[in-house]
């Protein structure tokens, strides 16, 4: 198994963490307004079944 040679600066290490935080962040917004949106599909269809 490859290991690295020298050490990596924190500063780069920061910006591999960073990155990697931001693409969740984005992925865990998205899925919350995917689960969102569904849900609302869901609360109109009962709503409209029981008006008729």
């Amino acid at each position: 198994m490859p290991v690295p040679k020298k050490r990596q600066s924190k500063s780069k290490t920061n910006t591999r963490k960073n990155t990697w935080k931001k693409e969740a962040s984005l992925q865990t917004t998205k899925a919350l307004s995917k689960a969102k949106s569904i849900l609302k599909k869901m609360v109109n269809k009962k709503d409209n079944s029981q008006k008729k």
